[in-house]
């Protein structure tokens, strides 16, 4: 080779050199405004806002439009309704058309403006209805904001709660002239169904804050198949407990009192109550003498006759269903259930139209799944089985008597779409990648919207037929990958390691993107822990850009899935039970210390940070594992499970008299005089759920036993803490303030 070839060859080597290492300096850092203000790394999706009865279309809003579009190729249908149209008479501002309801024949329409937040799953609001038949908008009531709007199964009345008690409303009236614009209708189209309704004492149609937040539903109402009747929860919270709540920024605080029933102490009464619109009378429904007792769901069946009521005792080890006759307000006990830890309530209940059956789900051969009943009680078979659970229940395609739900059974990680038969033969797997798979189907089950991503990758978004394949693209997201690789974002690694006792825990990590092996990193775990949840999931979304962000300051980020979490089965999960937090922390600890064996970690460096549950456990690492864990950052945690809410902490503890030791033990306040790290312990003064009281007792023990700490304390802000002006911003810029500092 001649000099002259060798010299050219080294310039060219010297030329890509310097072009790669522009390229580098060319890569973007993330910076907290671009996160959360700029909102650069945020996916899209697709809305969609309600399949149409005929099965081919799906409505979206289009800028000022309500309109149509076709399952299949996308195309415009038709205009549905325009904001035009949506200005109600006297006004020139029209009502947004964020979520809207049609009725059942799809002639009308309910839409919702001035909401007002009330808990995490309830608010009020003035509601309109636009009927698509004479195109005429009118208000709903004219005597104040109203809750839960619900058409009737005919479309001629909609049902709606205020001030504690039901009205219904009937639409059959009209308007006195058909091209008339003002609503002159008769006084007594509103009727009222309850008149008991009292704030802190009485609540008819609407759940107490304990049902709301821990049975995950607001509306206590529902109407029976033929829209003659309407069953309805009462609650009598008069011997419940208060809970008083300080608002900021007037010449004297306002005081907020509502009712929340702690560990241990009086729930509501409840009864189940049919207002027969026809009589117009209500009737008590038969729920046995016990009424220390939950009914976390009532559901008509397809017998316009017949409506049936989960109840649960207090320790919530025990279920039942109960069928009640809607004339006579009698029951009987047709399925019962018991568990030595205890039962976890969902949705996963069909009654189908043959008016003999019903899907139900269960966990009683260990693992979650699928059981088909007869109206008798009887098992008729079981459809799914394996070491696997069931997540959720899709819906019932009768005609074709396929169930359609999304499972864990590939990994626990993992979460596919899957379909079986109702006679147990056929069982199908309806997505192809692995990862986190999502499924929204149509009304006639012939097509569904479905998601799918995986830890790296953001939500491809496509049409799909019922057997899987795929139809058409809405959103692939490829302008985020683009900016992940402008940004430098690093791929994110599963792992999993062997506690002491042989037990196999699953986690992840996202190393810097110039991660050297040689050199020696600290590490945060981002964790919440708390049970049948999962952080530790092969979804976009698992790892956020928050994390990218700590990534590229040089942190290797990591998320345990510890025992109590989900996805794994009865016995991970529950093996918690009367020692909630004792395992939880135990296993993280573990995690750190296997973590601090790999040559290229800091075990001297090694944070946590968490929310709510995953605030707690990071008391409780910080404390109970002081000499692993150097530093912790506990958002809104609970302290003393005493302080928390019957239906959830019962549910895993018992009562603080049955189990005292379970509480103490596990509670960071009686540990406060273990911590040796740095910690920042966060609290929102106005939080509903996690009451401040737990962080207050937190400072509280930490003084007495003369640990310094830093605390920010965010008035008027609930638990998510994003209440006033540039709160959240500043709440996730201390964070990462006390993080880069402290790593």
């Amino acid at each position: 080779m001649s000099r002259r070839t060798v010299n050219l060859l080294l310039f060219v080597f010297l030329i890509s050199i310097q072009m790669a290492g522009m390229a580098q300096s060319e890569k973007k850092a993330i910076t907290l405004e671009d996160i959360y203000k700029n909102r650069k790394f945020m996916s899209k999706g697709f809305q969609v806002g309600q399949s149409m009865n005929d099965g081919h279309h799906y409505c979206q809003v289009k800028k000022d439009s309500l309109n149509l579009y076709e399952y299949a190729t996308g195309k415009y249908a038709r205009t549905v309704v325009t904001s035009k149209q949506l200005i109600p008479a006297g006004d020139t501002v029209a009502i947004p058309m964020y979520g809207f309801e049609f009725s059942a024949d799809e002639t009308k329409i309910l839409f919702s403006t001035d909401e007002e937040a009330i808990y995490r799953r309830s608010s009020k609001a003035s509601y309109y209805v636009y009927d698509l038949k004479t195109g005429q908008l009118f208000p709903l009531s004219k005597n104040g904001k109203q809750r839960l709007a619900t058409f009737s199964p005919d479309g001629t009345k909609v049902a709606f709660v205020r001030n504690n008690n039901i009205f219904i409303r009937d639409l059959s009236t009209g308007l006195l002239n058909a091209g008339d614009k003002q609503d002159n209708r008769k006084d007594d189209v509103e009727s009222q169904v309850t008149a008991d309704g009292k704030p802190n004492e009485i609540i008819n149609g609407a759940t107490d804050w304990v049902y709301e937040e821990e049975f995950e539903f607001s509306q206590a109402f529902a109407w029976s198949p033929d829209s003659k009747k309407i069953a309805f929860y009462r609650f009598d919270e008069s011997k419940v407990k208060e809970y008083q709540l300080t608002y900021y920024g007037d010449l004297y605080p306002e005081q907020y009192k509502y009712k929340y029933p702690k560990a241990g102490e009086d729930n509501s009464t409840i009864g189940i109550y049919i207002y027969d619109l026809g009589q117009k009378k209500n009737m008590p429904v038969d729920i046995g003498k016990e009424t220390d007792i939950y009914i976390p769901r009532i559901k008509w069946t397809e017998d316009p006759n017949t409506l049936a009521m989960y109840r649960m005792n207090r320790h919530q080890n025990k279920l039942e269903i109960l069928l009640a006759d809607a004339a006579t307000g009698n029951s009987k006990v047709i399925y019962k259930e018991e568990n030595k830890y205890y039962i976890e309530i969902n949705d996963h209940w069909t009654f189908l139209k043959n008016k003999t059956e019903f899907l139900f789900s269960s966990e009683k051969d260990g693992y979650r799944h699928l059981y088909l009943y007869d109206l008798t009680g009887k098992q008729v078979r079981q459809l799914t089985k394996g070491n696997y659970d069931i997540l959720d229940v899709l819906g019932v395609d009768e005609k074709t008597g396929l169930v359609y739900y999304s499972s864990s059974e590939t990994s626990p990680m993992d979460k596919d779409i899957c379909a079986v038969s109702l006679d147990g033969r056929k069982k199908i797997k309806l997505n192809t990648r692995q990862g986190g798979n999502s499924a929204d189907f149509n009304k006639t089950f012939t097509y569904y919207i479905g998601r799918w991503s995986d830890i790296n990758t953001p939500p491809y978004i496509a049409v799909y037929q019922s057997n899987g394949k795929e139809v058409r693209l809405l959103q692939d997201n490829a302008k985020l990958k683009e900016t992940m690789v402008e940004y430098r974002f690093s791929k994110a690694e599963f792992f999993k390691f062997k506690t002491n006792d042989g037990l196999e825990i699953n986690g992840l990590m996202v190393k810097p993107p110039d991660f050297d092996p040689t050199k020696k990193y600290p590490v945060l775990f981002t964790i919440y822990g708390g049970p049948g949840s999962q952080t530790v999931n092969n979804s976009w979304g698992t790892v956020s850009s928050w994390n990218q962000l700590w990534a590229q300051h040089g942190i290797i980020v990591v998320s345990v899935d510890n025992r109590g979490t989900g996805g794994r089965g009865e016995e991970f999960k529950k093996c918690t039970y009367l020692q909630l937090g004792k395992y939880e922390t135990l296993d993280q600890i573990e995690a750190a210390k296997y973590l601090g064996t790999l040559g290229f970690v800091d075990k001297s460096r090694i944070g946590m940070w968490g929310w709510s549950f995953g605030g707690y456990l990071t008391l409780s690492c910080l404390t109970k594992g002081a000499d692993v864990f150097s530093f912790g950052i506990a958002v809104a945690p609970v302290t003393n499970w005493k302080y928390y809410d019957n239906i959830y902490t019962e549910r895993f503890m018992r009562t603080p008299k049955e189990n005292s030791a379970g509480y103490e033990d596990n509670s960071p306040v009686n540990h406060a005089d273990k911590l040796k790290g740095k910690l920042l312990l966060i609290c929102g003064m106005a939080d509903d759920n996690v009451h401040p009281q737990n962080s207050y007792d937190m400072v509280t023990a930490l003084v007495g036993a003369d640990k310094q700490f830093e605390s920010q304390f965010y008035p008027n802000s609930n638990h998510g803490i994003y209440t006033g002006k540039n709160t959240s911003f500043h709440l996730n810029k201390r964070m990462t303030d006390f993080i880069l500092s402290n790593l």
